[in-house]
């Protein structure tokens, strides 16, 4: 019987793949039969030299590195999925977001995927085939102001900038495509629920009802789990989406309330 999805005989970058989603789909494209690079600040326990790179993708010099690294070890790569993101902007609105707040949000939720895609397209479009994914979140189309104003602005030029991409390089065998995650129950976010659950003397689900309060309620009445998503960037990646570019998927178990 042939399996319904592989990734076999294909070469891999996934930033941010030590942890979360980022760490789930590593594992789900190994499962598959790909042979996977990840990168990371730091490296974690147990990891294998030529699986991973430390680098810091918020510099041009991180970025570098690791293209670097990617034409060293792999030829070159199939699939690019650009899982890197984050903010680290404090409470308080627009006026907390001085210009340093700004130009780190950029640099870590946009930058990086511009800058590795300049450098490696040429090899995917020279072969006449890859996929290149880039991971978006909802905040882009629903921000959240008080915290979180710069990073759904990154967010939303990084959609932007991956739509007009698809447009110049699928006539060229390159599909790229968005995935625009919820809230995702990764460590991080369980240790925020707990601090919550804390802070307002209740237990862990009280704590996570209290963020998908903050969202304006999650219909599937749960935040998604890294391995959904993973399924999710899996499919998008192989041949069974071959006809699928220039588009978004969101999986946020159904809180952006719109059409």
């Amino acid at each position: 019987m042939t399996d319904f999805l592989t990734l076999k005989g294909k070469r891999a970058l996934v930033t941010s793949g030590t942890k979360g989603a980022g760490a789930a789909t590593v594992a789900l494209f190994r499962e598959l039969g790909a042979q996977v690079m990840t990168v990371a600040r730091h490296a974690p326990e147990n990891v294998r030299d030529e699986e991973f790179v430390a680098a810091d993708l918020a510099t041009r010099e991180g970025c570098e590195q690791l293209v670097k690294a990617v034409q060293a070890r792999l030829g070159g790569v199939d699939i690019i999925v650009h899982m890197l993101g984050g903010s680290s902007s404090p409470a308080g609105g627009y006026a907390a977001l001085d210009e340093e707040q700004w130009q780190r949000e950029l640099a870590l939720n946009l930058f990086p995927a511009v800058r590795l895609d300049r450098a490696l397209l040429p090899g995917m479009t020279a072969q006449g085939s890859g996929v290149i994914i880039h991971v978006s979140s909802i905040q882009r189309i629903l921000p959240l102001p008080e915290a979180t104003t710069a990073y759904a602005a990154a967010k939303a030029a990084l959609s932007a900038y991956s739509k007009s991409l698809s447009k110049e390089v699928s006539p060229q065998g390159v599909r790229v495509l968005r995935v625009a995650p919820g809230w995702i129950e990764t460590e991080a976010s369980v240790r925020l629920a707990e601090r919550l659950a804390l802070q307002a003397g209740t237990d862990y689900e009280g704590g996570k009802q209290i963020i998908m309060d903050s969202l304006g309620g999650i219909p599937l009445g749960r935040p998604a789990k890294p391995e959904e998503v993973a399924n999710l960037i899996a499919f998008l990646a192989s041949e069974r989406a071959a006809a699928i570019t220039g588009t978004e998927y969101i999986i946020d178990g159904g809180t952006v309330p719109t059409v």
